[in-house]
């Protein structure tokens, strides 16, 4: 009787050279890594990004120094047109902040309402 073949087996390593040592085998590829988003660099992105509104600020006001007449409600003003458009973008950015902080406390407030009304989650037998 003859005995089955023994399977063949294949290696990855490449062949001897010729004084006897085989290459060293490559490393596996490393995955790719993801960048971690930290506090910091978040704060750092900022920074960079208020640098640069702020040389465009910069640039709004010098270009626009010019004094104009502002007349509101009654009140009679002449400022320059850069002082007064950026009054106005800062008066339209605390009304919309007030609207918002007052849209969140409702939610907030109805969330918390809804939160009493539920009953009480059935306790699970043993845990």
């Amino acid at each position: 009787m003859t005995e089955p073949a023994a399977p063949h087996v294949t290696t990855s390593l490449p062949p001897a050279s010729a004084n006897g040592s085989a290459p060293p085998p490559r490393p596996a590829p490393a995955a790719p890594r993801r960048r971690l988003r930290t506090r910091i660099s978040g704060i750092h992105t900022a920074l960079i990004a208020g640098a640069a509104v702020l040389i465009v600020v910069l640039i709004f006001i010098i270009q626009n120094a010019h004094a104009v007449n502002i007349s509101f409600l009654g009140a009679h003003l002449r400022l320059s047109l850069a002082v007064a458009l950026l009054l106005a973008v800062i008066a339209g950015a605390l009304i919309m902040a007030a609207a918002g902080t007052a849209r969140i406390t409702q939610l907030r407030m109805i969330m918390r309402r809804d939160r009493r009304r539920q009953p009480p989650a059935p306790a699970t037998p043993g845990r």
